[in-house]
């Protein structure tokens, strides 16, 4: 046993122990030290660590070996870590430590490789050490916190208990608890500016409904940035006062546009809430108030504090006087247009106060307001020369004053053309329909005076007639819109001399319903000279299928493309005594007709030639191919028509076929309307082959009611659904020469 022990160590003062002397044989008593706690312990367990190859030899258990004679040994591998790599000696480790050469002639520290004397460090060691030396642990092994420290201790504790271990297992450190990220919440993160800007595509029934979340979002609903334009006119039906007076009291700072037309909610609060409401509201840029029920203080309120207002809407407030008026000519000098029409309680005298202030003034609308008859005012109106759109039907108007309109009072005449030298007015918009006050006498003092003119309404003025329209025509290249309805005196030759006169090129929308004097000559004349009309209204006058047929041709004019077609011309010809169904079928064929060299499918003729080997004849073989399938063409332009009561549901949904580009299905129901009326024309005939004409009627529709529906809403001549659900078969229709 004393062969295997490795070479001398000097024993421990701090370990050394009186009590259990050596015995001469050498061998340690088996008691145990005293345990350590603290530093001490984890020296101690350090210390118990060692590589020395010769403690593999030793008999007895490893536990019991280390403290046999109070001395022990430490090895710089047990502390192995690249800080510690370079150690050679214990010196470098603690201070005291000698380290004798291998070349010494002590016997008792020779050994094959040579060997240290090392001392014990534990206290009172050595004189020279310090109690409260400690030796600091690598990086890797060191305890990151007081848990860990706790939990080293427990596994060394049990390390010890444990004497069956040849070996103290090291003390492995718990894995690091994986950091949790940061949760990121997407909306409660967003910048604000965002959330604005979200808020802002949804509607104001959608804004509202999304104020009831939240706090913060009715907050953000709420907002003054979403409500810049309040329009109430698309849901002042479904939208409660109270929602409506929050959102004019937040946003009213930021709101620019303002329509409440049609809030008659708001009713009952205008007399507690106007003033707040128009106190909130000061930077108003468009204000329309049209049909809403509001009081007289509260309208003036908002005049007097937004002095930025460019466009006022009052049209029908009986509220509104000319003490509004006086109140928009001294607060609102940015004012560009005025509605005031159907305010029974406004006259020329307030209007008078507000073309003298307002020189930006550009559009007034004062129609059924009463001293239209005034001189002075119209005078007021020829000298400032601002107005592009003059609105003053069902009034009071007169010959003389509508021409100090125009020329001014006693004007310069022209000797040669016998004309007043007058500036030409900037009108483009005029409005004098159901003023029964006009003779022709008046409206002709318009010629040669408003050559920006391009709307007129001068309908129901019964007094008028060829004269007066013409010389207005004639001198208006610029006119697009017309409207003459209900003029008895009218003829053909003022629908010539629109197509003669220079603004038929242009001439866009034509009004002359009621004019019982016109008929075909005037309207053919007028559709093959004006290219770009889109729109006729001439019910209840003397036309004919011709002009369905020419204005069928002139709009196939404006040719084919391969996008679905859409209107292009209007026509209204209902209660018009000329018109047949042969004249609606021609529209309706003209709608989805599409020629013969712009047909979808086309074919190629392949001739090869063979010979026969047996005779001295030459086959020759036609074959016709399909080419690859082309896009599609549609008419670019169709015509919608009103016409008789009877006809219109056949010819809507015809219309409708062909608006979506099923021009099939709509030439198949133009057949079967037209087969249908030619066969209630024969059985509605008279004389001796009446029974026969009736029968064979039902013989055609009994055949037409079995074909295929093609999910048709609507039968033959549209009075009905079409019964039987039999596959269509097509039929050639036989020989036409035989």
């Amino acid at each position: 046993m004393a062969s295997g022990v490795p070479d001398e160590i000097v024993q421990s003062p701090g370990l050394a122990s009186p009590a259990s002397p050596t015995s001469s044989t050498g061998e340690i008593p088996l008691e145990h030290p005293p345990k350590l706690k603290g530093r001490k312990r984890l020296l101690q367990s350090l210390q118990r660590m060692s590589s020395s190859p010769s403690l593999a030899r030793r008999t007895r258990s490893a536990s019991t070996g280390y403290h046999r004679d109070g001395k022990a040994s430490i090895s710089c591998v047990s502390l192995g870590s690249t800080s510690y790599a370079a150690c050679g000696s214990s010196s470098q480790l603690y201070p005291g430590l000698n380290v004798r050469p291998a070349a010494s002639n002590d016997q008792r520290t020779t050994s094959p490789e040579g060997s240290a004397r090392i001392r014990m460090v534990g206290p009172g060691s050595s004189p020279n050490v310090s109690q409260s030396m400690t030796v600091r642990l690598p990086a890797d092994v060191r305890p990151a916190s007081r848990g860990v420290q706790v939990e080293n201790d427990k596994a060394e504790k049990v390390n010890e208990e444990n004497e069956e271990e040849t070996m103290v297992q090291p003390v492995v450190e718990p894995a690091m608890q994986p950091v949790d990220k940061p949760r990121f919440d997407f909306w409660k993160d967003m910048p604000d500016e965002l959330k604005m800007r979200i808020f802002q595509y949804l509607t104001p029934q959608e804004i509202v409904r999304c104020s009831t979340v939240s706090k913060t979002w009715h907050e953000m609903c709420f907002d003054g940035q979403l409500w810049t334009s309040v329009d109430a006119s698309e849901y002042y039906s479904r939208i409660s006062s109270d929602s409506l007076v929050k959102i004019l009291t937040s946003g009213g700072p930021f709101i620019r546009d303002l329509n409440l037309r049609g809030c008659i909610q708001l009713r009952d609060k205008w007399a507690t809430e106007g003033e707040t409401i128009s106190a909130a509201c000061r930077n108003l840029v468009n204000f329309s108030l049209e049909g809403c029920r509001i009081d007289k203080t509260s309208i003036h309120y908002f005049l007097l504090r937004n002095n930025r207002l460019e466009q006022v809407n009052l049209s029908g407030l009986p509220a509104v006087s000319n003490s509004a008026m006086k109140i928009i000519a001294q607060a609102c000098p940015y004012l560009e247009m005025l509605n005031v029409s159907w305010c029974t309680n406004v006259n020329t005298k307030g209007l008078k106060k507000v073309v003298e202030s307002c020189t930006r003034l550009r559009d007034l609308r004062a129609g059924e307001i009463q001293g239209f008859d005034d001189e002075e005012f119209m005078l007021r109106l020829f000298e400032t020369n601002n107005l592009e759109r003059l609105i003053m039907h069902r009034t009071d108007v007169t010959d003389d004053s509508l021409k100090v309109l125009v020329q001014g009072v006693e004007p310069e005449i022209d000797v040669l053309t016998g004309r007043p030298i007058v500036p030409p007015r900037k009108l483009k918009h005029l409005d004098l329909h159901h003023c029964s006050g006009l003779t022709d006498a008046g409206v002709r003092a318009l010629a040669h005076n408003v050559p920006d003119l391009e709307g007129l309404q001068l309908s129901q003025c019964y007094e008028l007639g060829d004269d007066s329209v013409i010389d207005v025509v004639r001198t208006t290249p610029r006119l697009t819109h017309l409207d003459l309805e209900d003029l008895d005196k009218l003829s053909n030759q003022a629908l010539q001399e629109i197509a003669r006169s220079p603004c038929a090129e242009c001439f866009e929308h034509l009004n002359v319903s009621y004019c019982e004097s016109l008929g075909d000559p005037g309207m053919l004349q007028l559709l093959k000279s004006c290219p770009n009309i889109r729109s006729i209204d001439m019910d209840n006058t003397r036309i004919s299928d011709l002009s369905l047929m020419e204005a069928s041709s002139r709009i196939r004019r404006r040719g084919y493309g391969d996008k679905l077609p859409k209107v292009g011309m209007r026509l209204v010809v209902f209660d018009c005594a000329n018109v047949t169904w042969a004249g609606v079928r021609e529209v309706l064929s003209s709608n989805c007709y599409i020629p013969r060299s712009r047909k979808n499918l086309a074919t190629v003729i392949t001739v090869t030639e063979t010979t026969d080997p047996n005779m001295s004849t030459t086959c020759t073989a036609v074959a016709a191919a399909p080419t690859p399938q082309a896009p599609k063409t549609y008419p670019n332009e169709i015509i919608q028509l009103k016409c008789f009561y009877g006809w219109q549901m056949t010819v809507d949904e015809h219309t409708k076929r062909v608006l979506r580009g099923d021009l099939v299905s709509a030439s198949r129901l133009d057949r079967k309307w037209a087969d249908y009326m030619m066969v209630t024309e024969e059985a509605g005939a008279g004389g001796a082959g009446a029974r026969r004409r009736r029968r064979r009627a039902r013989e055609v529709e009994r055949i037409y009611n079995a074909d295929e529906g093609d999910g048709e809403a609507l039968g033959i001549g549209g009075f009905g659904p079409i019964v039987g659900g039999a596959r269509r078969r097509a039929r050639s229709g036989g020989c036409v020469v035989m």
